[in-house]
């Protein structure tokens, strides 16, 4: 079977590049589309307290027959927990309901600027690795501003900063920032949630010269760049599909092609909140 490459943080530990996320799928749902993803070749998931899976995804895991060490499991605190002690507490509830002993990976969900509890949320995270309860940590929805004041007032600089990105929104200042600290960049909502990223012409010219869908074309794009990503779909045939995008090896001009999509400078490539100016509980 096909496997996913690998990917060094810097603290030493790898994560899979392509893995699966479970957002927006219901708990009792997510036990069996973890289950499938795992027979699927999946080995890296991704979920979160908001989600409201964990458990589902412990129960898939519990019943998957693979071992801690075969599989990357990823959660992130909500934003409500902010704050050093909170923070504590609420890993272990996560940690509770997936039934790990210890997490992969642990994420802060969002910056929420003005609530301004990111730093000490950031600390506790470190004194979670410390303690051996996680083996990376890192973020989710950072901008430049926040990953530096955190990185300037711990020294501490995170695995993995999770962020919108996709052909439309390819956010190259992030990345390039990212990359300067030795922090990898993940995706989500990697395939810009379907429509019209898909329905691109030059997605799908791309796609019909390597005999590929365009959800694949996509997730190679990714993979060429050096994201970590993780598509979402409760549609077996759909992830097996994404899983197959492994196998598909776009060139330079393609790469180059599918660069040429990004919005940003239009204002019209974001589709979720913007990190610096979003707070929600």
């Amino acid at each position: 079977m096909t496997s996913s490459p690998t990917l060094t943080f810097n603290d030493g530990n790898t994560i899979p590049q392509l893995g699966y996320g479970v957002w927006q799928v219901e708990d009792d749902v997510a036990e069996k589309v973890v289950f499938q993803a795992f027979q699927a070749g999946f080995r890296h998931i991704d979920t979160a307290k908001i989600y409201g899976n964990e458990s589902g995804v412990g129960r898939a895991i519990a019943s998957s027959g693979l071992s801690a060490e075969e599989i990357f499991i990823t959660t992130k605190l909500w934003n409500s927990d902010q704050g050093y002690e909170s923070t504590l507490a609420a890993f272990e509830e996560s940690l509770e309901r997936l039934g790990l002993e210890t997490l992969d990976l642990y994420l802060i969900h969002w910056l929420q600027p003005k609530q301004d509890k990111y730093v000490d949320t950031w600390k506790a995270l470190i004194e979670l690795q410390k303690r051996g309860r996680v083996k990376s940590i890192g973020v989710s929805n950072f901008t430049i501003e926040g990953l530096q004041r955190i990185i300037d007032e711990t020294g501490v600089v995170p695995a993995i900063n999770q962020v919108e990105l996709h052909p439309y929104f390819s956010q190259p200042e992030l990345r390039e920032f990212n990359a300067s600290q030795g922090i990898l960049t993940q995706a989500w909502s990697p395939l810009g949630q379907g429509g019209e990223l898909l329905e691109d012409p030059i997605i799908a010219g791309i796609a019909q010269k390597h005999d590929a869908t365009p959800a694949q074309v996509v997730i190679a794009w990714h993979l060429a760049i050096g994201n970590v990503v993780i598509p979402k779909s409760v549609t077996e045939s759909r992830f097996r599909e994404n899983f197959d995008a492994l196998n598909v090896t776009l060139d330079a001009e393609d790469v180059e092609a599918i660069n040429g999509l990004d919005r940003t400078a239009e204002g019209t490539g974001r589709i979720g909140p913007d990190p610096a100016v979003s707070d929600f509980a």
